[in-house]
């Protein structure tokens, strides 16, 4: 009798905290209207895509646990998506975002709602559009707080900043890709990066509109570093400032000191700061990282953070003391990026899946499409050929008459096939002297299936085809661990006895080492078509991307949700 008292006890608290936890969750109704705006960067302006006619567009804060209703009103001229990166949208596909993948896109005039709810994700993350190079302009902020009362492994400071890295052209993005389409080259490189939608001081009329962050002497902030930026790795530094990283991805870390930071496009990085020094003006600095041999934007982008009792000039040129600047790593500094990298650990013991299930080797790189006239101006690239990237040989296009989830719902044929190779069609030393017979990808719209609940390990190997460069490969609807990483081929038989499989770094996007290889884990527990690509969007454009279809397991509870009513039609 007193055990079952006692039973009947616990399960009335855990009832109550239950309904403690629904009630502490909200729902967050949003608009996001997607209309043309006047923009002025470098001296000239122009009608830049935005949302809300924010740029960038408005930030999202929310805890764990709260749903969010997104209603997104396509005023512009471009059909359109969102995709709400890193977000894991469990057993919820049509919430992701990306076009032709999980949804037709949004068409001028009409609009769709993402109804979505955060499950057991907190930290930084990000939206952005997910049509073609609308996110150029079209991205913000996603901050997930803990639930109330739920403790940070860290002692978090009181105000948060949030610090968004992008790139801007000095002219119409889409515009921009459309003549790499249309020639087969690389498209032009961006003409500036930006903290926070501006340019910084080295620009020209920028100064008066760089971005100042004031800070007290002593104070503690978090600064949440996010790469929106489309086509570029960077090193973001702050003068004379330790910076303590404490979390990647939304998923904590065990802390260190760093002066410097690497951070890929799609990636977030959330850093401590402590205002210990003399008190003045200190410029926040990023500029790229650039592993491949390639052209570059070679610019350099700052913010300034400011002490609130910083002194001014006294006497003849009375004014602000110039900022000091910080020392960066050089563009191809890879050693530095690589150090960065692997002083990453996941902030506890990790649930690595330990018997692998799905052992997948994935080729990544570029490609060269050959033509049969290559003097011909659609055929631009090296040697009168066309760009092309490819994973496994295999260079993915996008689907027109419907998106891939909703052909696979439907069960419609002729949008895809399953076939996509779980390792290359032919072996060679990848990172090597590739002969010229190789280079050019196979072209088609392929899936690779996972049974519910899978173990998969993923070999991410880069390739010296047209040359060997960090490619940030991002996941949808899954958070990875990254077990390991080294340069040149990777050794199945050797270089397994060197994984992390205790404390590996939790992302959902992570960069192949130049010239080398990196293997993530994760179960497969979420149903549905979820896009992997490299997060470099001339790279996705050239079909450096795949799709898994993760089946659904038993019952509803475990298999997608029906599609919502207001869809986009393709």
């Amino acid at each position: 009798m007193e055990s079952s008292l006692r039973f009947s006890s616990l399960a009335f608290i855990a009832l109550l905290a239950y309904f403690a936890f629904l009630a502490s969750a909200e729902l967050h109704v949003r608009e996001f209207v997607i209309q043309p705006k006047p923009v002025k960067r470098l001296c000239r302006t122009h009608e830049s895509i935005t949302v809300n006619g924010q740029f960038p567009g408005p930030t999202l804060e929310v805890r764990n646990g709260d749903s969010l209703a997104i209603t997104v009103i396509n005023k512009a001229r471009y059909n359109i998506s969102i995709h709400w990166h890193g977000i894991r949208q469990l057993r919820n596909p049509w919430a992701d975002g990306p076009e032709y993948i999980t949804q037709c896109p949004i068409r001028p005039g009409q609009s769709y709602t993402y109804r979505f709810t955060i499950e057991d994700q907190e930290g930084t993350l990000w939206w952005h559009a997910h049509s073609r190079w609308l996110r150029a302009t079209v991205y913000g902020a996603l901050i997930i707080y803990p639930r109330l009362g739920s403790p940070y492994p860290f002692h978090m400071p009181k105000r948060d900043i949030p610090v968004l890295l992008g790139e801007w052209w000095d002219r119409n993005p889409m515009d921009v890709l459309r003549q790499a389409q249309f020639t087969g080259a690389a498209a032009n490189v961006s003409d500036a990066y930006t903290i926070n939608g501006q340019p910084g001081d080295l620009y020209r009329c920028s100064r008066s509109e760089t971005v100042r962050f004031p800070i007290f002497p002593g104070e503690t902030v978090q600064l949440r570093v996010i790469n929106a930026g489309l086509n570029q790795q960077l090193f973001f530094s702050v003068a004379n400032h330790q910076l303590t990283v404490v979390e990647t991805d939304s998923a904590y870390t065990k802390p260190f000191t760093t002066s410097v930071i690497m951070i890929g496009p799609g990636q977030t990085t959330n850093v401590l700061l402590t205002a210990n020094q003399r008190p003045g003006r200190y410029y926040m600095a990023a500029r790229a990282y650039n592993s491949a041999n390639a052209p570059f934007d070679n610019t350099t982008t700052t913010a300034i953070l400011e002490y609130v009792n910083a002194p001014t000039r006294r006497g003849r040129g009375r004014g602000q003391i110039a900022p000091v600047f910080p020392v960066l790593p050089g563009f191809n500094d890879t050693a530095t990026a690589t150090a960065f990298t692997n002083r990453l650990r996941y902030w506890k013991r990790a649930p690595v899946p330990l018997q692998i299930d799905e052992n997948l080797f994935f080729t990544v790189g570029l490609g060269l499409i050959n033509c049969s006239n290559p003097n011909s101006p659609r055929c631009q690239g090296p040697n009168g050929t066309r760009f092309a990237a490819s994973i496994n040989n295999q260079s993915f296009v996008l689907p027109r008459r419907n998106s891939i989830m909703q052909a696979y719902y439907q069960g419609m044929p002729g949008i895809f096939t399953t076939d996509f190779p779980p390792v290359p069609p032919v072996q060679f030393d990848y990172t090597g002297n590739v002969s010229r017979g190789l280079w050019q990808p196979v072209k088609g719209t392929k899936a690779y299936k996972l049974k519910f609940k899978a173990n998969v390990q993923i070999v991410l190997q880069d390739t010296s085809i047209v040359t060997p460069e960090n490619h940030p490969m991002h996941l949808h609807g899954y958070q990875f661990y990254v077990v390991g990483s080294g340069f040149g081929n990777f050794n199945p038989r050797t270089d397994p006895a060197r994984f992390n499989l205790f404390d590996p770094p939790e992302r959902n996007t992570i960069g192949t080492p130049p010239g080398g290889w990196v293997a993530v884990r994760f179960v497969a527990d979420n149903p549905g078509a979820w896009f992997m690509h490299c997060h470099i969007d001339s790279h996705l454009g050239w079909g450096l991307a795949m799709v898994f279809l993760v089946e659904n397991g038993r019952g509803q509870l475990q298999s997608v949700q029906a599609p919502p009513l207001d869809l986009p039609r393709c």
